[in-house]
């Protein structure tokens, strides 16, 4: 990434790190299209050592689509698909730091924002993973939970998952106040 670096962006660069290296830390950036807002998020994750992942738009782009498709655009080299529900079990069962980058660009269904808001405020989104899901994701963290002195059952297990979720996982919503409103 060709950046211009001066003493401001940098101030930026700063923040948006104090903030995702903070648990459950999201941020809000606004400012007109241009102003660097994802760069600079994509260089903070990167010092911070989180992995960036950003949805990719398209003309039938829908909610099942947002619950499924999202693309890695920092630690791989190619654009690769990887579905929401495997940023989940990384955040949460392989505990890596992921930023979700997301702008008001990518919002093509004002419904999109009902599930961002599930993600912000609880980390549960819901119908996200099925009954099988759930049970596989709590049978992989059982150990864990163990180890941590929890007692092992499934809404424990559900619930230390979630919280594993809501320390890694790091929203950055990257607005502009310029345009229609949605």
């Amino acid at each position: 990434m060709n950046l211009l670096l001066f003493e401001d962006a940098l101030k930026h660069v700063c923040r948006i790190s104090r903030i995702i290296e903070n648990s459950s830390g999201h941020a809000l950036l606004v400012g007109v299209g241009g102003s660097g807002k994802q760069s600079l998020s994509r260089l903070a994750a990167h010092v911070s050592g989180c992995t960036v992942v950003q949805i990719t738009i398209s003309s039938t782009y829908g909610i099942a689509d947002l619950k499924v498709c999202v693309i890695s655009t920092w630690r791989k080299p190619n654009w690769l698909q990887e579905d929401l529900k495997q940023m989940y079990i990384k955040a949460g069962q392989k505990d890596e730091s992921i930023v979700f980058l997301f702008t008001d660009s990518q919002i093509t269904d004002e419904r999109f924002l009902v599930y961002i808001n599930d993600l912000l405020a609880s980390g549960d989104i819901p119908d996200l993973f099925v009954t099988e899901d759930k049970d596989n994701i709590v049978n992989a963290i059982r150990a864990e939970v163990k180890g941590a002195g929890i007692q092992d059952t499934r809404e424990n297990c559900w619930d230390f998952f979630l919280d594993k979720v809501r320390r890694n996982l790091h929203v950055i919503l990257c607005f502009s106040p310029v345009g229609d409103v949605w």
